[in-house]
């Protein structure tokens, strides 16, 4: 008899300790999506793995279109419990398809309302604007006599026949800001007219809101329509390249986090996403971005504008999220034929 009560209670310790370790996991392991550039994410995450060593952060990354599909095609049996960094055009198409639960992070009166949804329990928190740049390789540029652009209509000129690199708006979020920046600026018609002009001078699309400042970097197109902050980052580093602000106002989109609506919400995602706006978080942000959410004390980055705010177009994210679909959908059918293979 004592050597069965034995065999039942190590039987029973080992079932308990499973339990207790599937439950351990399901608490302190999250996955996360985003579309934040990858030689962000280690420096942004250290103070969370600081501050929360045991919970386990599963990322998941790539451009905003592929995050944005990805999301949209999960919407039945959800993977992500956050997303961290999504344009929040894209967290509005999700948003109108019911997959974001509404949460306020710890501090979220501290973020300016126009950055963040207006619901008490918002569904996005915006923690960074980023801006459409044109990036030139000014030592090419001089190579092919070529003038410098200050302007979306500058770059319509005979002499930079496909000498501009631009990302693709069904995969990049920088490409889909841009698209809508010409579309809200210039209204429908004179937009769409602009585009099939300056796509003669297109060499290339691409799939990544930031290659195109790389491959300006490198010499293969003079000009790349890209976001401000990866030219400036590159001039840093040495490349021939200068960040030009089109004179028009730039295309900006905010990255933003939400909480994914399913069946197991858990702590941790919402610890994720009040770190997500943290001061230590903020701070990172502003070595990259000249407007964060919540303001901090760092100087605009070298190379922006002084007044970053009025470089800003006036953007209607309800608007751009609306007909986001039907603007991908007429872009593509008008314009594919010149974008890089998918890998």
């Amino acid at each position: 008899m004592k050597k069965w009560m034995l065999i039942f209670m190590s039987l029973l310790l080992i079932f308990l300790a499973a339990c207790s370790g599937g439950n351990a996991q399901s608490k302190d392991e999250i996955t996360v999506y985003t579309a934040l550039e990858d030689d962000m994410l280690d420096p942004y995450l250290s103070s969370f793995k600081e501050k929360y060593p045991d919970i386990k952060v599963n990322i998941v990354r790539d451009s905003t279109g592929v995050i944005t599909a990805k999301l949209l095609a999960e919407k039945d049996n959800p993977k992500a419990d956050v997303v961290w960094g999504l344009a929040a055009t894209s967290l509005l198409v999700a948003d109108q398809q019911g997959m974001l639960q509404g949460y306020a992070p710890k501090d979220a009166d501290r973020v300016e309302k126009a950055y963040k949804d207006d619901r008490e329990k918002p569904h996005w928190v915006g923690i960074d604007a980023w801006m459409t740049g044109i990036t030139v390789n000014t030592v090419e540029l001089k190579k092919q006599g070529l003038d410098m652009p200050k302007s979306y209509e500058d770059l319509l000129d005979p002499q930079y026949k496909d000498a501009i690199v631009m990302p693709n708006p069904a995969s990049s979020g920088t490409g889909f800001l841009t698209v809508s920046a010409f579309l809200q600026l210039m209204g429908e018609d004179k937009a769409w007219n602009y585009m099939d002009k300056l796509h003669h001078n297109i060499g290339l699309y691409t799939h990544s809101g930031s290659k195109p400042a790389k491959l300006a970097g490198q010499g293969e197109y003079p000009i790349g329509i890209s976001f401000g902050y990866r030219g400036i980052t590159q001039a840093d580093k040495g490349e021939p390249i200068k960040t030009i602000f089109p004179k028009e106002g730039s295309g900006w989109d905010l990255e933003a986090n939400a909480l994914v609506k399913k069946e197991n919400i858990k702590d941790s995602a919402k610890k994720f996403l009040d770190w997500a706006i943290s001061d230590e978080a903020m701070k990172e942000y502003s070595k990259n971005f000249a407007i964060t959410s919540v303001p901090t004390d760092k100087p605009v980055p070298e190379g922006f504008p002084d007044d970053t705010a009025a470089q800003l177009i006036d953007n209607d994210f309800e608007w751009a999220a609306k007909h986001r679909e039907e603007i991908l959908d007429k872009w593509s059918k008008k314009y594919e034929g010149k974008s890089e293979p998918k890998e």
